[in-house]
């Protein structure tokens, strides 16, 4: 923030520059959205043996947009025993807690809204808040589909939520800071660094990769656990009642919390924008291009795990709802909380050799100094 008040020559300036800084991220993120929910599509109907969208625009390229417009110029229908306040509130706050995640995300080298100290606490805090406007949307509807369908989703972010937290913790353990660009930079150096694949916590962190990836399909109300839609039993869940822009608001804040859960699956396990092998002769190059360079990588790894998604989405049934909750309170939460002891343990070791290594140096310098 500092560097953008000495760029925009004051405090107007530099709040200027933020602004612009914040709407540029905005604005690339929802028309990336755009073509990976064509992408997802696209999965979708060639699992099926389907083309998919292909009419609107080359390919279909221009689908989202259409919907986009379709969606806008719809009438907003709002239920005469709704609650109208909370009734158009509820999306608003799911699509704007969706964004603001993002403002702790490095995308790049140097690339990042706020590059905060406390940067996954942060993240905590957001993602906690977002079952509000699920809950909101759920009851302001006054029917007892939405209601139901919002109680699901409540439960089962909370179950999934404290499952990814563990998982994190044991990740901030290997890293010793919650900032998220000294996540990235402590898996540089080729794929063997990555905290998925780092030896000898490989055979903890994957584990603990595969647990925050189930999660975040729960946590988003992906299939197949989107049990809050489930059309056989909630008649499509908490949104049934919304149409044109809340039903769009609603669609949007659930897919850019599904690309940042990718995102964080690249900054936490995959290395962020580091190569999976280091090009050498490449810091010879400009600042301006390294970074560019690093957006692409993290843009390929994050539509990799886009496109996981999207499999999952394609091929695997739907669970029931207690199997669900057993997944997330008898399995991911015990086995990440034992994970994050031997992880805690692991570093202690570490430290302690590290140390005692040290002293045992320093001891025979010591020793041949006095002599």
């Amino acid at each position: 923030m500092e560097n953008l008040f000495t760029w925009g020559g004051g405090m107007w300036g530099g709040i200027g520059l933020a602004v612009l800084q914040i709407l540029a991220l905005v604005v690339i993120l929802l028309v990336c959205i755009a073509f990976l929910l064509l992408f997802d599509r696209k999965v979708w109907a060639a699992v099926q043996l389907r083309k998919g969208p292909n009419v609107v625009g080359p390919f279909g390229l221009l689908q989202s947009f259409a919907d986009l417009i379709k969606f806008v110029l719809k009438e907003v229908i709002i239920p005469a025993g709704a609650n109208k306040t909370v009734f158009l509130l509820a999306p608003v706050i799911t699509l704007t807690l969706a964004l603001v995640g993002w403002a702790v995300i490095p995308v790049a080298p140097g690339w990042v809204i706020a590059n905060l100290n406390v940067g996954v606490l942060y993240l905590f805090a957001i993602s906690s808040l977002g079952v509000y406007g699920i809950i909101m949307g759920g009851w302001a509807s006054n029917s007892k589909y939405p209601f139901l369908g919002g109680l699901r989703s409540a439960a089962q972010m909370v179950s999934y939520e404290v499952s990814i937290g563990f998982v994190i913790v044991s990740v901030l353990l290997l890293v010793g800071s919650l900032n998220l660009s000294d996540v990235v930079n402590n898996q540089a150096g080729g794929i063997w660094k990555w905290h998925a694949f780092a030896f000898p916590t490989i055979f903890v962190m994957f584990p603990m990769f595969v647990i925050f990836f189930i999660s975040a399909l729960a946590e988003t109300n992906r299939p197949p656990f989107d049990l809050p839609e489930a059309e056989s039993e909630l008649v499509a869940g908490y949104q049934v009642e919304y149409s044109s822009s809340p039903y769009l608001m609603f669609m949007i804040g659930e897919y850019v919390s599904i690309v940042l859960m990718c995102a964080m699956l690249t900054l936490l396990f995959f290395g962020g924008w580091h190569m999976p092998v280091p090009i050498p002769g490449v810091e010879g190059l400009p600042e301006w291009l390294l970074s560019l360079g690093g957006l692409l990588v993290f843009m390929v790894k994050t539509a990799f795990f886009f496109f996981l998604f999207a499999m999952v989405k394609a091929i695997v049934p739907r669970y029931r709802y207690d199997q669900l909750m057993r997944l997330g309170w008898k399995i991911f939460l015990p086995t990440s909380l034992v994970a994050v002891v031997i992880v805690a343990a692991y570093v202690t070791f570490t430290k302690a050799r590290a140390a005692g290594r040290e002293h045992r140096i320093r001891t025979r310098l010591d020793a041949l100094q006095g002599r």
